[in-house]
């Protein structure tokens, strides 16, 4: 009797704290009201650290065959394969980030982690282009005394550090930026669609200021302040970002979605010769809510793909091997 009156009194709680629809819990995965948190002030602080982020990052790149020719006097050639390996890490990187994301740390932990990362690296790398003894000495009329091996890792050290971080910012910003917004509202889920809206128009601006403004400051004011300047406004826009903690929403990590895809195949291989009715009566396929594991929209069941249907059906041999039940029976949702 009791349970059936707290299961009846917690959609009404709920309801008098305008707790969100969608799950969203705060940092210690507790229900969080709508009222303060998320919305437009907490997704704010996220497009500020967009906007430095792409900023810095295409403030380096854009320009940085011309550092690596005429700083770290590499031939033409080898400037371009050093741009193009790293571009190639930039661009592996999130797959990376997002998993470490999805499985252990969740959104905002890798965002943090990342982002302290980032601005070490950008910091390494002002230093690299302002400290004389990290700087190569400049060419004369005869002579190239060329960098020293230290002075040629610190900067590719402090580099693929600034890539490191941005491979845990790009997997996770907008999806946690996207995270603010509830789906369950009606009027936040209209806002959501807003907020793609300005995300793309951060990306812009952050692109905009980095090969106009900084590009120039390199090649006329000097290549310190060019790389000093991503690195304040990184610094800074982290800081806000930090400040705006407490308002946050999150969605506790679970499992890769890659590892989540290999466990249906897995599950499906193993009951290859298990029958089913045709077509499956869906009573039957294993898609109890409560055992969805964090999953907050269940799907319904289709004809689609019904040779995995097999890995949803529950078994006897399923309850001897408790340990690797995720690799034995998955739900529909899944």
């Amino acid at each position: 009797m009791e349970e059936t009156s707290s299961s009846c009194e917690s959609p009404l709680l709920d309801k008098i704290l305008n707790v969100t629809e969608d799950g969203s819990t705060d940092l210690k995965g507790k229900p969080v009201s709508r009222l303060l948190t998320g919305g437009w002030t907490a997704s704010l602080f996220i497009i500020i650290v967009e906007i430095a982020e792409r900023m810095a990052f295409y403030g380096i790149s854009s320009n940085l065959v011309t550092y690596l020719t005429n700083v770290m006097q590499q031939s033409t050639v080898t400037a371009a394969k050093n741009v193009n390996l790293w571009l190639g890490v930039a661009s592996m990187l999130p797959l990376l980030g997002a998993f470490v994301a999805d499985s252990f740390l969740g959104r905002y932990r890798t965002i943090v982690f990342s982002s302290v990362v980032y601005v070490m690296g950008l910091f390494c790398l002002t230093l690299s282009a302002s400290v004389k003894f990290l700087r190569p000495p400049p060419c004369n009329e005869t002579f190239c005394p060329g960098p020293s091996a230290f002075q040629v890792e610190f900067f590719f050290i402090s580099l693929y550090m600034v890539v490191l971080g941005e491979g845990g910012h790009k997997p996770c910003l907008q999806a946690f930026g996207a995270d603010q917004f509830d789906d369950g509202d009606p009027t936040e889920r209209k806002y959501k669609s807003s907020f793609f809206n300005w995300w793309y128009f951060g990306i812009c601006s952050g692109l905009v200021l980095a090969v106009s403004v900084l590009v120039y400051i390199q090649e006329n004011v000097g290549w310190g302040l060019g790389f000093g300047i991503p690195t304040m406004v990184m610094a800074i826009a982290f800081s806000l970002f930090l400040c705006g903690t407490s308002m946050y929403r999150h969605r506790l990590p679970t499992t890769s979605p890659v590892t989540r895809i290999v466990q249906v195949f897995v599950a499906a291989i193993r009951k290859w010769n298990v029958s089913m009715t045709t077509p499956p009566v869906e009573q039957n396929l294993y898609a109890s809510h409560e055992l969805l594991k964090g999953e907050m929209r269940k799907l319904m069941h289709t004809n689609q793909f019904r040779f995995l249907d097999k890995a949803t059906v529950a078994i006897d041999s399923d309850a001897e091997h408790k340990t690797e039940i995720d690799w034995r029976l998955c739900t529909v949702t899944q």
